[in-house]
């Protein structure tokens, strides 16, 4: 059911590096991404796939991990993620990505979870050292990096409290909470 497969989807910063994920898994995701709307039907996207630890260490120091956790600076040996999908813009297609990029992201996130992994949607990217870590053609802007792997923390959805905070936290146990606001107060009218 895919409101399961919603809640499920959450944004996992650690995971069990030893877990590998096939470069042929990770097509099976982008196809999903393929085949979903695209503004003017342009398809401007590209994609690199990244599944082998040698060119996985060249994206991670790239990456930025949760910015509310001020004492943390990211996934430790053995919980980075196995796997990495850049995603791209082609500016030679056009730039008609600002949505394309979310959605494509999105269908990836519910296909690997689908497939009982998670993963992050990381748009805290320093670019031009991932450009040169990468050999990213000046063509392409590099738009999102999804981090995936077999979560290894527990991520808890709780309704906002009356302070209106959002932010997300972990507990003591290392509990992921990510504050929602509840249905009745975003809908208007």
């Amino acid at each position: 059911m895919i409101r399961d497969l919603i809640v499920k989807n959450r944004s996992y910063r650690r995971f069990h590096e030893e877990v590998d994920i096939k470069l042929e898994t990770l097509k099976e995701f982008v196809d999903l991404a393929r085949l979903s709307a695209s503004a003017r039907n342009a398809q401007p996207l590209k994609y690199i796939l990244s599944s082998e630890p040698q060119r996985n260490s060249l994206i991670f120091p790239h990456l930025a991990w949760a910015t509310f956790l001020k004492t943390w600076s990211g996934p430790a040996e053995g919980e980075k993620p196995s796997a990495y999908i850049v995603i791209l813009g082609d500016t030679e297609i056009g730039r008609f990505w600002d949505y394309d990029a979310g959605i494509a992201a999105q269908s990836i996130l519910l296909g690997a979870t689908e497939k009982g992994l998670g993963g992050c949607m990381i748009a805290n990217i320093e670019k031009e050292g991932l450009r040169k870590a990468l050999k990213i053609s000046p063509r392409y802007e590099i738009l999102l990096v999804l981090a995936l792997g077999k979560p290894r923390e527990k991520v808890v959805l709780e309704t906002v409290g009356p302070d209106g905070n959002t932010r997300y936290w972990r507990d003591s146990e290392e509990v992921h909470h990510v504050p929602k606001r509840p249905l009745g107060e975003i809908i208007i009218g």
